[in-house]
């Protein structure tokens, strides 16, 4: 197994890692309400963050390309992120419609990617599913900063500053939120509608 399928896999390995750490809290350091255990969350889920762009960089660079890795890539993406959104159900911090329709999204598009390759197509992926997933992740670490940060030793007090009623850190999560779940919508509906022929030719 070369070295991009290797942190391909670490990438799945780091997801269950991240989900314990998301679900099953720590014990407190110091005062009542700590919650050590978003912040572990964080770091799991920024390092495996951080396997997707290396693997494709290093898979891209020494020409390491594998039917493995066009398989596992994007399924181990879909793995994390998916999980987080899910997980987040559980702690109350998006509702579910939001997950729902994130979630729909990934499988609507890797079963038209499936039905594509039954008639031997390959659909290409398009830079506003680039930019759904950058929104993704910027949307799951902003809220796991939000429920972190209190944590962090005069660090985190940069993340606390008020603005309406709230920290500045918890209006960036909301808006971010809101931006994942408008570009996962619009980039699902312009993907289904650009390769439509690809299953309405079945109907």
């Amino acid at each position: 197994m070369n070295l991009p399928n290797k942190l391909t896999v670490s990438r799945l390995i780091l997801t269950v890692f991240f989900l314990v750490a998301l679900l099953w809290e720590l014990p407190g350091h110091g005062h009542e309400g700590t919650h050590w255990n978003f912040t572990v969350a964080l770091v799991l889920f920024v390092a495996a963050s951080l396997t997707d762009l290396f693997d494709g960089i290093i898979a891209r660079r020494r020409n390491l390309i594998t039917d493995f890795g066009k398989l596992m890539d994007p399924l181990a993406d879909k793995v994390l992120i998916c999980s987080a959104f899910i997980a987040f159900i559980e702690l109350d911090w998006m509702p579910a419609w939001m997950v729902i329709l994130i979630v729909a999204r990934e499988l609507a598009i890797t079963g038209l990617r499936l039905l594509a390759a039954s008639k031997n197509l390959v659909l290409a992926a398009e830079r506003q599913g680039k930019n759904k997933t950058i929104s993704q992740i910027t949307a799951i670490i902003a809220l796991l900063v939000t429920n972190s940060h209190a944590d962090w030793p005069i660090v985190g007090q940069l993340f606390a500053y008020p603005l309406a009623g709230h920290a500045w850190a918890w209006w960036v999560a909301e808006a971010s939120k809101w931006v994942a779940v408008a570009l996962t919508a619009l980039s699902g509906f312009l993907y289904l509608w650009k390769n439509r022929d690809v299953y309405l030719n079945d109907c």
